[in-house]
């Protein structure tokens, strides 16, 4: 149990900061970045089980830009300062790395289960980007919905 819990928890937190902090994103989001990536990465792993790691990855996507897109209109800040930090522990870097590896020594029908695996992820992904940001912004503020009900 702790050994999932630091692997599931502390490594995308602070993998997500890191990428934060190559990305320049200023100190005072980097935690708000760490608990974004981590719910995606949550969101991921308990869909993971009993889905494709496709869809998966299209619901831990979606956290990722739903909590985005709430964080970007409370800190009056780009949506870029969360979600490209967000989704870095979603990316499928390990399945592209041994893509390119069995292409390399030959194995192109284990290159392209692999590969296209890879592209299943991140066809997930642009999905979940997509999805999330076809909400319109006012529905992400609170003066909305206190219009609304005075109106209804």
């Amino acid at each position: 149990m702790i050994h999932w819990l630091i692997v599931n928890v502390v490594c995308p937190f602070f993998g997500t900061i890191a990428f934060a902090v190559m990305f320049n994103v200023p100190n005072r989001f980097y935690t708000s970045c760490g608990v974004i990536g981590t719910l995606g990465w949550l969101v991921y792993c308990v869909t993971v089980n009993p889905t494709s790691p496709a869809v998966a990855s299209f619901f831990g996507t979606l956290i990722v830009v739903l909590i985005s897109r709430v964080l970007t209109v409370r800190m009056k800040c780009p949506i870029t300062m969360f979600m490209i930090p967000g989704i870095f522990p979603l990316i499928p870097g390990a399945s592209v790395y041994y893509m390119a590896y069995d292409l390399v020594m030959s194995e192109t029908d284990q290159a392209g289960e692999i590969g296209f695996v890879a592209l299943k992820i991140a066809f997930g992904i642009v999905l979940g980007i997509a999805s999330a940001l076809s909400i319109p912004r006012d529905v992400f503020s609170m003066e909305y919905w206190r219009n609304r009900r005075q109106k209804g």
